[in-house]
């Protein structure tokens, strides 16, 4: 049954509760941008198909959403693939799919742009068109419908959902973005039909528009191919878009909060492209040229993307981190900026020969989350063979360096069906690890752990690279390298093999290399089941086995080697490779032969850290006229200018001390890092002595209240806990760490409360760097209040001093409100509820079955019921406080709290409310909300009801007030009590 409404004028309100995760689709997060629709004259939804905790991590999105959002002429919303339970509600209710920020159905737009990231998403496509109101097929859309239109690296091959979309943007969307987006609504205002509007947007150029061109069958392979445009003026091929990076400086500020994301970090991109030359990996092919961010312009956006964001972890992400040419020092730079504030660096994407010692010694001092490398394959020859070029003394030099410097972990990419492959091969694959482990294990010292864990992936041959034409090995194939991996690693204790599931490596392989005809079985798979293919619990075989049968589909024919001489489905997009380059590269892959690294002079791993090395070296560098056209001259003068700008100069010898990789002490930020002065409160920064809170866990004791209504109280405990240390970097008031290798911010919270409870008085206890006197504290919650996501307010502070105890010998009960609509109670609803109260009271045991993680257990409510009554004036106002509103009825409870144990206010509702008879597993309240009204101490000790409540503010009573033994068992405190 529906709830009360969490959300004002939501259309979700009602039933987010019956969902998982529902902060999911509730919105305002800290750096989302609502803009007045009519203000603009193009309205973009950035549709993501997948789940939002996946789609918020994506750098495409986060660029595109800010680029939109701040040019006055665009806005930019966001909406994902809703989890499977919210599609059945939507269904069962005839709901739409909306966005976050303004709650509009997707067909209300003028434009809904998907990020095409991976073939196994495109059954999501169809269901957020579906749920959006947006007819599934192009050719279906109406003149009023939204233009569909895609972009990403699966762009570059996407006839199996051409059918589907509108136009593709081929290449960087930087530019196109806005382009299309005005011109398609200045085209829709001025009455152009559709098609002529698609016409239109296919002739700005690198955007492809499928309704426009031919197909016909290729004889050599029996695919369907694009055979020409069918109007005058249409490119054939599209080529694609690319754009100067410097000119689109990555945004430093992005949506931040909410459910915690896969990758919950401020990631930052550096570089486009890659000069490695991997003959598997279609990004390096399809990116080119390497393009790399001013390395001034990156420390810069790092440091505002800190403090806007809060987050305590940044990653510097690129294909290849360890080619980008300015690396070493640019690490040096950001590691300088980043230890003063905590925070943590992660660096994306690093081969096994790109860390130098004094790199290694850098990331040691930020608390570096992980060192992961991809070797790739296991023999020296199929590294040649794939053009990966490291040797396997550069690979056990690698974890020899890493594990000397403190590391117990490390972790190698594999992938196993690459083009030539034997078993001596796959066997090499945990060989390879086996090694690495050894190494490590003899320079980590006797006694130190060492674990090298070994995750081998399925190849999947991929469009714009040189396996293009290459077969995919069989289901039966995979099995048996899988299995032959399994028998080598058992003797080795040090290595953890990790294989992935290859039914979907080989659903994705179909899609990669696949033609028009597959959308027929896509919709097919779609309309019997299909959602979430990339999820493996998700991905039904027997869907999409049925839907290629009743297509008729030979499957085969997308899995085999392909003639080098054939058209190919996506032959049509051109990504600025020469003709002859891939079959090229093809050949010397199947003679086992390597192409060095494009863009650095033959023989080199790694680029010069220096200036001075680098102007010494004239030798030529490396290029194979693969098409993009490099201008090698500007390539070298702009390394020269990056390493200048960094002030590497000079080769410098690494020094570690027990200094340099022991976890920083708290200091204090730089003052380039300081936040804007309309973020930071007037004092927050030093208190009237400006005195410093001593190393260690000194620091100075606050207490805060705060507020969580709205889309906060659909947030879980840990998803708020998370929230406050970014709340506090924001405004620029550094916390305390607790001690240890991993330290954490000094803070302790009043008890959790259950999914969906409001509450109008919580508390957390913290400690911060500096001494505020109470003009400063008052204005860092008027700024923590304006630096907080959507229904978070921060209502109060005190200083805490020594003798002051900490809030869990502290609380001793609270008061909460529950608020049922007056149509649920029926009749003489105040009367029956005080009835049931006046019961209550007098039972002697209220017993209720609980569920934690399945464990199921009884509970004695009664035990923990101080109060029940009909609730009064002041409770309506509180529950309009809180943003409940209606005719409502209102029950205003007391209950204990206690050290071991505490009550829900559900169960509470549910003893009181429930039909009586009803045994105790099985009562359920009608539909209501709780509200936390307050959280209080008595000045009895605790467990104990006799004594008078106060309020956690009142520190001169809370000093009186003495721990006792608890006088009747306890339920032990769960992560989700109350």
């Amino acid at each position: 049954m529906d709830s009360l409404p969490l959300l004002a004028d939501h259309p979700y309100a009602s039933f987010l509760d019956q969902v998982e995760k529902p902060a999911r689709y509730a919105g305002g997060e800290v750096g989302s941008v609502v803009k007045d629709w009519a203000s603009v004259e193009a309205r973009v939804c950035l549709a993501f198909p997948d789940v939002y905790d996946i789609g918020m991590s994506h750098l495409g999105f986060k660029i595109l959403y800010k680029l939109l959002n701040d040019d006055p002429r665009t806005l930019a919303e966001r909406c994902y693939t809703p989890w499977v339970d919210m599609e059945a509600q939507l269904v069962k209710r005839g709901l739409p799919l909306v966005s976050l920020e303004s709650a509009r159905p997707l067909r209300d737009f003028d434009v809904v742009g998907f990020s095409l990231q991976f073939e196994l998403t495109y059954s999501n496509i169809l269901t957020m068109l579906h749920l959006g109101g947006v007819p599934l097929r192009a050719a279906d859309r109406g003149e009023d419908d939204p233009i569909v239109i895609a972009g990403g690296p699966t762009a570059t091959h996407p006839e199996p959902i051409a059918p589907f979309l509108d136009a593709i943007v081929i290449g960087d969307g930087e530019e196109k973005a806005t382009e299309v987006a005005l011109a398609w609504a200045r085209l829709k205002r001025e009455g152009v039909p559709r098609r002529e509007r698609l016409a239109a947007i296919a002739r700005l150029g690198a955007v492809y528009v499928p309704s426009l061109y031919a197909t016909r069958l290729d004889p050599d392979t029996g695919f369907e191919v694009v055979d020409r445009p069918l109007a005058s003026g249409i490119p054939f091929p599209i080529e694609r878009a690319l754009v100067d990076l410097n000119r689109y400086p990555f945004p430093d500020e992005s949506p931040t909060g909410g459910p915690e994301a896969i990758f919950d970090r401020m990631s930052i991109e550096i570089a486009r492209g890659c000069t490695e030359g991997c003959r598997f990996c279609q990004a390096g092919m399809i990116y080119r040229p390497v393009r790399e961010r001013d390395p001034e312009q990156i420390v810069d956006t790092v440091m505002r993307a800190v403090q806007r964001s809060g987050q305590d972890e940044v990653s510097l992400t690129a294909l290849s981190t360890a080619d980008v040419s300015c690396i070493s020092p640019l690490i040096k730079k950001v590691t300088e900026r980043l230890t003063a504030e905590r925070i943590s660096l992660g660096v994306s994407s690093l081969r096994a020969y790109g860390l130098e010692p004094d790199l290694l010694d850098e990331l040691k001092r930020v608390r570096a989350t992980g060192l992961t490398f991809a070797p790739e394959a296991g023999t020296q020859r199929m590294r040649d063979v794939v053009n990966k070029n490291v040797t396997e003394e550069q690979l056990l030099e690698t974890a020899e360096r890493v594990f000397s410097r403190g590391w117990g972990k490390m972790k190698l990419y594999f992938m196993i069906g690459l083009p030539t492959e034997t078993d001596e091969d796959v066997r090499g694959i945990v060989e390879t690890g086996a090694r690495a482990a050894g190494a490590g294990r003899r320079a980590a010292g006797k006694g130190k752990p060492v674990d090298v864990t070994v995750s081998v992936s399925t190849h999947v041959p991929k469009p714009h690279t040189p396996f293009q034409w290459a077969a995919m090995d069989t289901l039966g194939e995979v099995g048996r390298k899988q299995q032959l991996l399994k028998d080598t690693v058992r003797p080795y204790r040090a290595v953890t093999l990790k294989t992935h599931e290859a039914h979907a490596s080989v659903l994705e392989g179909i899609f990669a290399r696949g033609d028009r005809p597959l959308a027929d079985v896509l919709e097919r798979a779609w309309r019997r089941g299909a959602r979430f293919d990339s999820w493996e619990d998700k991905l039904d075989l027997a869907v999409w086995e049925e839907a290629f049968t009743h297509v008729g589909v030979d499957r085969a024919k997308y899995l085999g080697t392909l003639p080098v001489t054939a058209r190919l489905p996506w032959d049509h997009i051109d990504v600025g490779l020469e003709e002859g380059f891939l079959a090229k590269e093809y050949r010397k892959a199947l003679q086992s032969r390597l192409s060095p690294p494009c863009g650095k002079v033959a023989g080199m791993f790694v680029h010069h850290t220096n200036v001075d090395d680098a102007k010494a070296d004239a030798r030529r560098l490396v290029c194979y006229d693969c098409g993009v056209a490099c201008d090698m001259t500007q390539m070298r003068e702009e390394r020269l200018t990056f390493l200048d700008r960094l002030g590497a100069h000079r080769r410098s010898l690494p020094v570690l001390t027990d200094a340099a990789a022991a976890p920083p002490a708290a200091a204090a930020p730089p003052a380039a890092a300081a936040p804007p002065a309309a973020a930071a409160p007037p004092a927050a920064a030093a208190g009237p002595s400006g005195a410093r809170a001593p190393k260690g866990r000194g620091g100075f004791r606050y207490r805060f209240r705060f507020e969580k209504a709205g889309p906060m109280a659909l947030l879980g405990h840990l998803d708020v806990v998370r929230e406050l240390p970014r709340v506090l970097r924001r405004v620029g008031a550094p916390m305390t760490y607790t001690a240890g290798f991993h330290p954490k911010p000094d803070m302790t919270f009043s008890p959790a409360l259950s999914l969906g409870v409001i509450s109008l008085d919580e508390y957390v206890d913290l400690r911060l760097e500096r001494d505020l006197d109470p003009a400063a504290l008052d204005a860092l919650v008027a700024a923590m209040s304006a630096a907080s996501p959507r229904g978070l307010v921060f209502s109060g502070a005190v200083k805490l001093g020594p003798e002051d105890p900490s809030l869990s010998k502290l609380i001793a009960g609270a008061r909460y409100a529950l608020a049922f609509a007056r149509s649920a109670i029926g009749g003489d609803a105040e009367a029956l509820l005080a009835a049931r109260c006046s019961a209550a009271l007098s039972a002697a045991s209220l017993p209720i079955r609980r569920e934690i993680d399945r464990l199921a257990k009884m509970v004695d409510v009664r035990q923990y019921l101080v109060r029940a009554e009909v609730g009064g004036p002041e409770v309506h106002a509180a529950l309009a406080r809180a943003g409940l509103v209606g005719d409502l009825v209102a029950l205003e409870v007391e209950v204990d709290i206690r050290g071991s144990g505490a009550v829900k206010s559900s169960e509470v509702a549910a003893v009181i409310t429930g039909e009586p008879g009803e045994a105790p597993g099985a009562i359920t309240p009608p539909p209501h909300r709780a509200v936390r009204l307050q959280l209080f101490g008595r000045t009895s000790p605790a467990g104990s009801a006799a004594g008078e409540r106060f309020s956690l503010f009142d520190l001169e009573r809370a000093r009186r007030v003495k721990p006792a033994p608890e006088r009747t068992p306890a339920l032990p405190l769960a992560a989700d009590a109350e």
